[in-house]
């Protein structure tokens, strides 16, 4: 006689295992203990077998009923449901296992000793934020190109169009991986190169007009903070480094006596070592400066302790509080000014001036060896 909703709501334990058949195969087992148990019995192939179907109340009669119908289609279709779901199950831990995060995850355990400090932090709050709670759980194989473009479009949507450039080619780098590594086929943010508007591009804030140099330098020199962001201010003009790069100089990379400052390019290729001459003046300030942090590791330490690098942020504080705005100088803008002052000013060779600012773009590359062939003198 098929189970009712009322006698199931009635049901208490007994003592002993017993089993309440609804039909079909269909029969709620209940153990000694109260746990309710939906269950199908069927044949395959000869062989008795049973399949469970969840678990009661959080199953219901109507539930494992339809349930057990499914179970039913297969078998007269020559299915064997029990294998079905093993599949299924299996299935599903691969999808889980091959997701988008897990597979981005691992990509930036891979490649972040190679980033720096800021930049893998950046990218990791940029997956984090937009691309996990949209795309996370997703099979990496699975994702298609306008669904993709769904989550950059809501990047863009709030006015921060350069992130949605950016998250596209992160995903481009998490799924060009993921066909590496045998987990996906193709890349679908490819696709998607021209679907965003261009970029806005625009570069840091800096001072090059000779004259406003000038003006500019003597304001640093006025600062009156503290000893170790006043010895940034005026050391940065001088070395025109990334301002990553500068507030996390050692101690130990720097050779006084040679006026030379050197640090790896790349933590993947740490003997790739970039040498920075240091002007007279820079060699003064460095060595008032010893006296202050010399013995801890770091050139420019965080006010909360020697064994921190100074605050992205400390530069930037002390230029606003000497009244330069965000549109004037920048901390990269020292770089710019750089540039500028000793192509136009000084006449000196291009390849020497990007050599000595470091690694560059591509495009910026092809640039600078059309200069050297006479055919363009353009100025970054």
């Amino acid at each position: 006689m098929p189970l009712t909703d009322l006698e199931l709501k009635k049901l208490k334990p007994t003592g002993r295992t017993r089993r309440l058949f609804d039909g079909a195969g269909l029969y709620l087992e209940v153990s000694p203990a109260g746990g309710l148990w939906w269950r199908f019995k069927f044949r395959f192939l000869g062989k008795e077998k049973r399949l469970s179907l969840g678990t009661y109340p959080e199953v219901g009669l109507k539930d494992a009923r339809w349930k057990r119908d499914d179970a039913r289609r297969l078998l007269s279709q020559g299915v064997d449901p029990s294998a079905t779901r093993r599949a299924e199950k299996a299935a599903g831990a691969e999808r889980a296992a091959n997701s988008f995060e897990v597979l981005a995850r691992e990509w930036f355990e891979k490649h972040a000793p190679g980033f720096a400090p800021d930049h893998a932090s950046r990218v990791l709050r940029l997956f984090e934020r937009d691309l996990f709670p949209a795309l996370g759980k997703r099979a990496i194989a699975e994702i298609t190109p306008p669904e993709l473009l769904a989550v950059l479009r809501r990047i863009e949507d709030r006015g921060a169009l350069d992130t949605a450039h950016r998250a596209r080619a992160n995903c481009g780098q998490v799924f060009r991986y993921a066909i590496a590594t045998g987990r996906a086929e193709r890349d679908p943010s490819a696709d998607l190169k021209s679907a965003l508007p261009p970029a806005t591009g625009d570069h840091f804030a800096a001072i090059t007009e000779p004259k406003r140099v000038g003006e500019i330098l003597r304001v640093l020199y006025g600062y009156q903070g503290t000893h170790t962001v006043m010895a940034a201010l005026k050391f940065a003009p001088l070395v025109f480094v990334r301002p990553g790069e500068m507030r996390t100089a050692r101690w130990q990379d720097v050779d006084l006596d040679g006026a030379t400052w050197q640090f790896p390019l790349s933590k993947k290729k740490p003997v790739t070592m970039h040498v920075v001459p240091l002007a007279t003046q820079a060699v003064s300030i460095l060595r008032d400066l010893h006296t202050h942090t010399g013995k801890g590791p770091y050139v420019f330490p965080s006010e909360r302790g020697t064994n921190r690098a100074m605050s992205n942020n400390a530069v930037l504080a002390a230029m606003r509080s000497l009244g330069i705005s965000t549109d004037q100088m920048s901390g990269h803008g020292f770089r710019a000014m750089a540039r500028t002052m000793l192509d136009e000013q000084l006449n000196v060779r291009a390849d020497i001036i990007e050599h000595q600012l470091g690694p560059v773009p591509k495009i910026r590359r092809a640039i600078l060896a059309r200069q050297r062939r006479g055919r363009n003198r353009g100025s970054w």
